[in-house]
C-alpha cells in the first residue's frame, strides 16, 4: 500500500501502522535496531526529530521501501512551460524591443539636455 507524505506529522501513525502490519511490537522492533525498546517509543513518538539515517533503518526493519515522487501540480507547471517556449520566446523578443526603445529613447533625451547647456 502507498501513502502520500505531506507533512511530518503525518510520519507518526505511518510508522505505526507499518509496525502493527508487520505484527511488529516496539520491542521486537527496538531489538532489531539495536536500541531499547523505550528508545524505539521515543523515535515512534515523535519520527521528525530523528535524523533521516535512523528513519531509514527503521525503514528497513519495517521493510518499507521509500519511493519520493514530483508532485502533480510541479508536473503541470513544467508541462505548460514545455508547451509554451515560443509565447515565452515572444514575450522576451517584445520586452527587449522595449528595452531598446527605451534606451534609445533616454540617449536622445540625454543628447537634447546637453545641447542645451
Amino acid at each position: 500500500m502507498d501513502y502520500s507524505l505531506k507533512t511530518l506529522n503525518q510520519l507518526r501513525p505511518i510508522l505505526l501502522g507499518f509496525r502493527k502490519a508487520a505484527g511488529l511490537t516496539q520491542a521486537l522492533v527496538a531489538a532489531r535496531l539495536g536500541v531499547t525498546q523505550q528508545t524505539y517509543a521515543q523515535l515512534e513518538a515523535n519520527p521528525a526529530a530523528v535524523s533521516v539515517e535512523r528513519l531509514f533503518k527503521v525503514l528497513r526493519v519495517l521493510d518499507v521501501e521509500l519511493a519520493l515522487t514530483q508532485a502533480a501540480r510541479t508536473k503541470a507547471k513544467e508541462a505548460a512551460q514545455i508547451d509554451s517556449p515560443p509565447i515565452a520566446a515572444k514575450a522576451t523578443a517584445a520586452r527587449s524591443r522595449t528595452a531598446r526603445k527605451r534606451a534609445a529613447s533616454a540617449s536622445k533625451t540625454t543628447t537634447k539636455k546637453r545641447e542645451n547647456w
